[in-house]
C-alpha cells in the first residue's frame, strides 16, 4: 500500500491489510500495510487495539479470484530506470540482520538462482507498465546506505519524522546518500527498540514520496519497522501469532531464524513492489481516491502459495533441514516467505511457487 507490509485466520478471521489515511500527512493521506490477519470474528482484533474497522469491509480476496478488484492505471510513471534501493538503518541492528535484508534485496535481480526465485517473484512486479508500455525495470541493486545508531530524531517516530530522516540521509556533509528521483527508492529501517506512529496498530510499514519542504526533493520511499519486541504477532505473522490465536494457529518457523527481521523481508517486498508500480500514487491501484489506494500488493493479503486466503497462508516449501517455511529462494542459498502479486495478465494473485508453475 501507500503505506505498508507483511504477511497475513477464516473461521474465525480474514488474512488482512488495513488501509488508513495517515493522517499527518492531511490531504496527503497514505495507505498502510500489515501481514497479520485483520479479523477474528467481526474486526474483533481491531476492536481489543482500539482501531476503528476499516470501510473497505472484509476480506474477500482469495488466491485465483478477481472478484470486485477494478485495479486501473492512472496514467502516472512506474519505475521503469533502474532501480537502486538506499537503506538507512535506524537505530541498533546487528550484522547479521543486515545481511539477511541485504541478501534479499540482491536476490531480486540475480540471473541464476534455483526456482522458485526471489528475481522470478518480480518478473510479476514487471508486467505493469506506463502509458508509454514500458515495464518496470528487472535492475535492482543494492545502493550506498546510511546508518543512525545515535537515534537522531529519538525512539519515537512520528510519519513525517521519517521524512526528516531521509533529509539527513541525504543531506549529511560526510558521504551523502546520493538523491536519484527517477530510479531511487529510500527504504528506512527501524530497529526493534524504535516506535513509530501507528506501528503495531495499523501499521507495519508504509510508502510514499517525500515532500521537497521537509527533504528538499520528491523522491519515493518506504519504512518498515522490526516488530520482534513490539508486535510479531501482528507484523511478523506468519512466524509469530498475536496472544489472542495462541493455541488456534502454530507459527511457522522463519527460514533465516529471526522472526522479526524474517517478517520484515515480505513487509519490504510488499513496499517494493508498490513503490515500483506506484512512486507517486497515482499509478497502478485500485479505487478512486489515491489517499486510499489498494494497489498490486494488497489485492494479495496473507497470500504465500497456492490455496492461500482467509485463514490459510497457501502451500510453502519447508526446508528439509531447518524445518522452515519459506517460498522463494535467493542468492547464496538464503530463503525467504514473500507475499504473492496480483497479476494483471490473469487477473489473479501470483507467485513463483504456485504449483502450477512447478
Amino acid at each position: 500500500m501507500s503505506g505498508g507490509g507483511g504477511g497475513s485466520l477464516s473461521t474465525f478471521f480474514a488474512l488482512g491489510f488495513v488501509v488508513v489515511a495517515m493522517a499527518s500527512f492531511g490531504q496527503f493521506g497514505v495507505v498502510a500495510w500489515r501481514p497479520w490477519p485483520r479479523h477474528f470474528g467481526k474486526n474483533a482484533t481491531l476492536a481489543a487495539a482500539g482501531v476503528a474497522a476499516p470501510a473497505l469491509g472484509e476480506s474477500k480476496k482469495y488466491e485465483g479470484s478477481s472478484e470486485f478488484v477494478m485495479l486501473r492505471y492512472h496514467m502516472g510513471p512506474v519505475l521503469t530506470t533502474n532501480i537502486t534501493v538506499h537503506p538507512i538503518w535506524y537505530g541498533s541492528w546487528l550484522p547479521s540482520q543486515k545481511h539477511i535484508l541485504r541478501c534479499f534485496l540482491r536476490s531480486i535481480s540475480a540471473p541464476a538462482t534455483p526456482s522458485p526465485s526471489v528475481a522470478a517473484w518480480w518478473r510479476t512486479v514487471r508486467l505493469y507498465t506506463d502509458q508509454t508500455g514500458a515495464n518496470i525495470s528487472a535492475a535492482v541493486v543494492l545502493g550506498a546506505e546510511r546508518s543512525d545508531r545515535r537515534y537522531s530524531h529519538g525512539r519515537k517516530l512520528s510519519r513525517l519524522a521519517i521524512q526528516s530522516v531521509i533529509r539527513d540521509a541525504v543531506a549529511a556533509p560526510r558521504r551523502p546518500l546520493p538523491v536519484n528521483p527517477r530510479g531511487g527508492l529510500y527504504l528506512v529501517l527501524t530497529s526493534d527498540d524504535v516506535a513509530v506512529q501507528d506501528f503495531c496498530l495499523t501499521v507495519c510499514g508504509f510508502h510514499y514520496f517525500t515532500f521537497p519542504a521537509i527533504v528538499g526533493y520528491t523522491l519515493p520511499y518506504a519504512w518498515v519497522g522490526n516488530s520482534a519486541a513490539q508486535c510479531p504477532g501482528i507484523c511478523a505473522y506468519p512466524f509469530a501469532v498475536p496472544p489472542f490465536a495462541v493455541g488456534l494457529r502454530t507459527p511457522e518457523r522463519p527460514p533465516n531464524g529471526d522472526v522479526g527481521v524474517d517478517g520484515m523481508v515480505s513487509v519490504v517486498a510488499h513496499e517494493l513492489a508498490e513503490m515500483a508500480s506506484n512512486p507517486l500514487v497515482n499509478a497502478w491501484y485500485a479505487g478512486e481516491d489515491p489517499s486510499f489506494p489498494t494497489e498490486i500488493a494488497d489485492l494479495c493479503e496473507g497470500i504465500y502459495g497456492t490455496g492461500g486466503g482467509g485463514a490459510y497462508t497457501g502451500q510453502l516449501l519447508v526446508d528439509a533441514g531447518s524445518g522452515a517455511s519459506y517460498n522463494v529462494n535467493g542468492i547464496g542459498g538464503s530463503k525467504f516467505l514473500v507475499q504473492w502479486i496480483w497479476n494483471p495478465y490473469l487477473s489473479y494473485c501470483s507467485g513463483p511457487n504456485a504449483l502450477d508453475h512447478q
